[in-house]
């Protein structure tokens, strides 16, 4: 029995139960103050009708004090009780005659999806990217009103438990190719049994949020157990020690000797404000401009004329070497800074990874957070002026918003870039649509987790995707196209089609690096795309 039957089947006890003990009361009341001794049979027949206000028959008046007295009680009584089946049997019981009836389990039968447990806003990301693969999934969801939007919202959804194997059984997980639990540790713990307890053959995928748990869904069977918040802040600190150290960590390896990377222009550098043309950068160090975030904008193929401000990240290829020296231009005019080169705002999960990749690349740092706890040097709250002050936000180069909540990172970016104008802001956000917010309060470079654990589990789920950056702006893929086959990157013209760029081809165990419009895609070609997330999903719905 649910719980909508457990709250009827109790109301209607307990009603009962007051009926007939005011029944009883009723006729010893008649009979000691009224000298009107009624049978039990009419002494039940006055208190519906006290109950249901629709009279009291021949009995009333009243005479005495005292019967007057409890029939205003129980008048009062009966109304109250009539007031509160309302919100116990009547309100639910509208709500499922009228509202959406979201299926306890799938109307179809289907083969070769992925099953979702349950829906976050870092599924929202995967199921995007399953969505440009045509790759079917469900999503099961225990809420009863997210279960109903998402159904509503055209998505193949069904309400059970996650954590049951009759609701997993419901979501068809033994003909699925994965499935993948992101939610609190302990509930995915219990997911991840369920699965394996049902379907030992196909793969489970756990996402945790603290790391050191992450042994025990492993103990419980999961296959693959991610933690993006880690990679996140490795990520984040990359970016702080590829401008101290003038090394690039976290450049994507093509093949060969082919690089892409993401390079900052840094507020203060003297290639701040001069058009890409009037750089030098394509003379001097012979990197290729594949394209550019302004201010939270991506542009592929940028044109000459654009002027190259700071916060702007470029996206380009070349050699090791290359990289290095393009590194060097966007340092050059930078204004030394004190000790404290880094500021770090938010000592959870993600600053812990800061602070530890700093630790190891000798970078100078300070943490804020509001609790106080060991490894936290400033105490407060960092969108306070004077929290930033203290931790020496004048003389810091670099501060890092590992913030969990995005209004907060929101504000904390204005009050910095406030303080301090030319101090490079590198923040975190939870949801992808606060990256654009964040770039216009004044971030230079702006990751999301959504987008880091969709392109995580995407890169582990889909078969034919080779996923190369899960923790940049942009995203970077390997992937068969057949339907190009034939044909020059002239005639599909896949820039302006998709906003995406094909930047290296994989061909009988090589890679061609040297592509342009000419450039003829064979049958066995594996495509190496760059873009937005976005771009990348546009050029696999219209080319795939």
């Amino acid at each position: 029995m649910n719980t909508w039957g457990r709250r009827v089947v109790g109301y209607i006890g307990f009603l009962f139960f007051v009926m007939l003990l005011t029944a009883v009361a009723y006729q010893w009341g008649m009979r000691v103050y009224e000298g009107d001794p009624v049978t039990f049979l009419h002494s039940i027949q006055v208190v519906v009708e006290m109950f249901t206000t629709t009279g009291f028959g021949g009995d009333s008046p009243w005479t005495s004090p005292q019967m007057n007295v409890f029939i205003t009680v129980m008048d009062l009584l009966g109304m109250a009780l009539l007031i509160g089946v309302l919100p116990v049997v009547a309100t639910p019981f509208l709500e499922d005659a009228f509202s959406t009836t979201v299926p306890k389990a799938l109307e179809e039968a289907l083969e070769d999806h992925v099953v979702i447990c349950s829906y976050t806003s870092r599924m929202e990301a995967l199921t995007a990217e399953l969505d440009s693969q045509d790759v079917p999934y469900v999503i099961v969801e225990p809420d009863r009103t997210r279960a109903a939007e998402l159904y509503e919202d055209g998505r193949r959804v069904i309400r059970a438990d996650p954590e049951s194997t009759e609701g997993l059984a419901g979501a068809g997980l033994a003909d699925a190719r994965a499935l993948v639990a992101d939610g609190d540790d302990q509930v995915d713990a219990s997911i991840v049994l369920a699965a394996k307890e049902l379907a030992e053959d196909v793969s489970v995928i756990s996402v945790v949020e603290e790391p050191e748990r992450a042994r025990y869904h492993r103990l419980a069977g999961a296959d693959q157990v991610l933690s993006p918040r880690s990679l996140l802040g490795e990520s984040l600190a990359a970016k702080v020690t590829t401008a101290v150290t003038s090394e690039i960590d976290e450049a994507i390896e093509i093949g060969g000797d082919l690089e892409l990377a993401e390079v900052p222009i840094h507020h203060g550098s003297s290639l701040a404000g001069r058009t890409l043309a009037d750089s030098g950068i394509r003379e001097e160090t012979g990197v290729n401009v594949i394209g550019a975030w302004y201010h939270g904008d991506f542009t592929a193929s940028p044109s000459p004329g654009d002027e190259l401000t700071a916060g702007t990240v470029l996206f380009v290829s070349g050699h090791p070497d290359q990289l290095e020296q393009l590194l060097e231009m966007t340092q050059s005019g930078l204004r030394r800074f004190g000790t404290g080169e880094t500021i770090v705002v938010g000592y959870g999960q993600v600053g812990k990874t800061v602070t530890a990749a700093l630790e190891v690349a000798g970078v100078p740092y300070t943490t804020v957070d509001e609790v106080e706890s060991e490894g936290v040097d400033v105490i407060g709250d960092a969108t306070e002026p004077e929290t930033l002050v203290d931790a020496g936000i004048e003389e810091a180069r670099t501060v890092v918003l590992a913030l969990p909540d995005d209004t907060t990172t929101e504000f904390a970016t204005l009050v910095v870039r406030d303080l301090a104008p030319e101090t490079e802001i590198v923040a975190r956000v939870e949801e992808t649509p606060s990256i654009p917010k964040t770039f216009r309060a004044g971030g230079d470079y702006v990751l999301s987790l959504a987008t880091v654990t969709g392109r995580l589990i995407a890169s582990r789920v889909l078969k034919d995707r080779d996923v190369l950056s899960l923790d940049q702006q942009v995203e970077v893929i390997r992937i068969r196209a057949p339907r190009l086959a034939g044909h020059t990157l002239r005639e599909l013209d896949v820039r302006s089609k998709t906003g995406s760029t094909i930047v290296a081809i994989e061909r009988g165990g090589e890679v061609v690096t040297d592509v342009g419009p000419n450039t003829r895609i064979e049958a066995d070609d594996r495509l190496v795309i760059a873009g937005t997330d976005e771009n990348v999903r546009e050029f696999e719905r219209t080319f795939g």
